[in-house]
């Protein structure tokens, strides 16, 4: 099985080190991720300026674009015959509206635009937590080869959230759940021309049984997307 791994934080993140650990076992890497922090930049793609690679080794593409650029080249240019696109994993969630604005959930929606299986999966972090990324890698490694055997029709992906604390004793348990729908609270203030957000992730409304509301009760979120 060959799998394209990519992030929207950059080539050099932990997170992403954490799903190629987690990965290897199951199939041939190939990393194709962005050269600097994409974080929020949603679906942005780049059509009418070259984009520049990178290639640090024979299994990294180091690319000065966007996390769905990455995708693009991974599936056109570097392994067009990949079986899978795993995003992330991304230091916080990708919950609700969140996979709107996300890079991470751009690259796995954009392999399934292209009609390649994908996963993106990201860490929520709770307040006043550090991420234990040995942890997380672990969890990944025991979740993923589960949820790549599930099913999926064209034009679907997954998107996966981890709780947040994680009990590195205990393995926490998934739950397939439907998308938030609820908007986010949030404010500007202005100050001299200028706005600034205000607003408190761990705060936010959530639907009985939906992504939110299983992630932030301490269980892996697993929802399937459609483009």
């Amino acid at each position: 099985m060959k799998i394209v791994i990519t992030n929207d934080d950059g080539y050099d993140q932990p997170g992403l080190a954490a799903l190629v650990q987690a990965l290897t076992p199951l199939g041939e890497i190939t990393v194709v991720a962005p050269a600097a922090p994409q974080s929020n930049v949603g679906h942005r793609v780049t059509m009418r300026d070259p984009i520049r690679v990178e290639q640090p080794n024979s299994r990294m593409y180091v690319v000065h674009a966007t996390p769905a650029d990455c995708t693009r080249l991974a599936l056109k240019a570097f392994v067009p015959d990949a079986n899978w696109v795993v995003a992330g994993i991304n230091p916080g969630a990708n919950l609700g509206s969140d996979v709107y604005q996300s890079g991470t959930v751009a690259a796995a929606r954009e392999a399934s635009i292209l009609g390649v299986r994908a996963v993106a999966i990201s860490q929520y972090i709770a307040p006043q937590w550090t991420i234990p990324w040995p942890a997380v890698q672990r969890l990944a490694a025991h979740l993923l080869p589960i949820i790549l055997t599930q099913p999926l029709a064209i034009g679907q992906f997954w998107n996966i959230n981890l709780p947040s604390p994680l009990d590195t004793k205990i393995m926490p348990t998934h739950r397939f759940c439907s998308l938030d729908k609820h908007p986010h609270h949030y404010r500007y203030s202005e100050e001299n021309g200028t706005y600034h957000y205000h607003g408190i992730i761990h705060d936010r409304p959530r639907s009985a049984g939906s992504d939110v509301d299983v992630c932030f009760g301490g269980m892996i979120s697993v929802t399937r997307l459609e483009i």
